[in-house]
């Protein structure tokens, strides 16, 4: 019996900024919501397999309410298309290489704020979460506050499908 792939995946480079932030806001936003939704998070590349989330990202989350403490980062494999029922990249940049990977019968992935219904689908730069990694404590703030607010759109929308049809493809 083959089992459809439930809730999603945030994605970013390196998993341990903005995927994590998102994976962990979405956690909470989700279970406020009363959608038990599985969510996970992973990067692109390996160099912080293993890693903690950067320090700057815990201390945003921490001071909104999010505990991000337990994460390990995690990096991406192709399987992982037919684990999660969508996958949400964070940037042009992370969605184009998901897209390159995309098998043909795994749902098209998207960027966050594209599925959230915060940004078209042809937004530049204005519809990637910005990467506060070289950046300061108020960078890894406004990256937090602009993921809560793609996930309580998300949330939103998926709480406005029949719950049948919630995790059967890529939130549109």
């Amino acid at each position: 019996m083959n089992r459809r792939p439930a809730g999603g995946l945030f994605v970013c480079l390196g998993n341990i900024c903005r995927s994590p932030t998102a994976e962990y806001v979405a956690r909470a936003v989700f279970a406020r919501a009363g959608l038990q939704v599985p969510v996970a998070s992973r990067g692109l590349g390996d160099w912080h397999a293993g890693q903690g989330a950067d320090p700057r990202a815990v201390a945003a989350a921490r001071a909104a309410g999010y505990d991000l403490s337990p994460h390990r980062a995690r990096q991406f494999d192709d399987d992982d298309f037919a684990r999660f029922a969508w996958v949400l990249a964070v940037d042009r940049a992370t969605l184009a290489e998901l897209q390159r990977r995309v098998p043909r019968t795994a749902p098209a992935p998207e960027r966050l704020l594209v599925a959230a219904g915060l940004a078209p689908a042809t937004a530049g730069s204005a519809g990637d979460v910005p990467d506060p990694y070289t950046g300061t404590a108020d960078d890894f703030r406004a990256v937090l506050a602009l993921i809560t607010r793609g996930v309580e759109a998300l949330a939103l929308r998926l709480t406005e499908q029949p719950a049948t049809e919630r995790f059967a493809h890529a939130p549109r």
